[in-house]
């Protein structure tokens, strides 16, 4: 751990064979605040770290850089010169040249953790996360912060399987970076407020039978429009979303109360006990009275 009256602190670790072999390893986790017109990166990085914004350098391994204070820029070789700003996590990619730099009148304040193996290049590239989005914005997020933090003390104690503790919280911070700027770019959008109406709409009418049409045309959006944007923001189709719903309040009248179940499949506004029936075992695969009873309220 390397930490001096700047409050840069960071640590490079050492790697085994054995913690190899859990497929992702952690190789470095620091934080450093950079002032205004500050030399930028310190020299106390190891040569294969330390590099001259101006020339750039490839690494063998991913990182995330979170940035939660000033502004600075950042270029690689799929991404133009690019303005990076507080509440913005760079994500770097083994073999790719990048360049990343705080603002020299302004400065930033950085935390980052460097990692690779075989389990995250599965996740990575199956992920939202691609060469050519290297910039999320996720805002400043307190538990974000928490979470380098802890890494930093993980890694300073250097405990029997630190690396494994280290490697949980790699994906920890990967989820909620997803989680965190997919919800934010959503959040900037007029279309949120639409969805989120029309899932109030649903919920307060969970015991009819509403047309979904009638939502969009209600809440003044074309079908096509409102189904496009339904689906993207909730993972449903508006129809779907809406015997998700029915479903989930059918569990819940089941483990929760001893209502009969004609009496739910009534309450749900069901044409039938046979459609209700047949509706719930082709979703979870068991009856309502198997359900029930697996769940303890038989």
């Amino acid at each position: 751990m390397r930490y001096n009256d700047l409050g840069i602190d960071f640590k490079y670790l050492l790697v085994n064979e054995k913690d190899k072999t859990f497929g992702l390893t952690v190789n470095t986790v620091g934080f450093q605040p950079i002032a205004p017109n500050t030399l930028y990166p310190s020299t106390d990085h190891p040569k294969s770290y330390y590099f001259n914004p101006k020339k750039g350098r490839v690494l063998s391994e991913y990182q995330f850089v979170y940035i939660c204070k000033g502004k600075g820029v950042f270029s690689s070789s799929t991404a133009k010169k690019t303005p990076v700003k507080k509440g913005q996590v760079i994500i770097l990619f083994p073999g790719q040249w990048h360049s990343y730099q705080p603002l020299k009148e302004i400065g930033w304040n950085e935390y980052y953790i460097g990692f690779e193996g075989s389990f995250i290049d599965t996740i990575i590239n199956n992920s939202f996360i691609s060469q050519q989005n290297q910039v999320l914005d996720v805002g400043t997020n307190e538990e974000l912060v928490n979470l380098f933090l802890t890494a930093i003390r993980v890694a300073k104690e250097d405990k029997k399987s630190a690396q494994q503790y280290l490697a949980g919280i790699v994906f920890h911070i990967l989820g909620m970076i997803l989680s965190l700027s997919q919800n934010k770019s959503y959040d900037k959008r007029e279309s949120t407020q639409v969805i989120e109406r029309a899932k109030i709409i649903m919920r307060e009418n969970i015991h009819k039978d509403i047309d979904v049409k009638e939502i969009a045309a209600k809440l003044g959006k074309s079908y096509s429009w409102f189904r496009k944007f339904f689906k993207e923001y909730t993972g449903y189709a508006p129809a779907q979303y809406f015997q998700e719903l029915k479903l989930r309040r059918a569990k819940k009248l089941l483990t929760e109360t001893n209502l009969p179940i004609k009496e739910i499949a009534y309450e749900l506004n069901f044409s039938s006990i046979e459609y209700f029936l047949s509706f719930f075992k082709q979703r979870v695969n068991i009856t309502p009275s198997e359900y029930r009873k697996v769940n303890g309220n038989g």
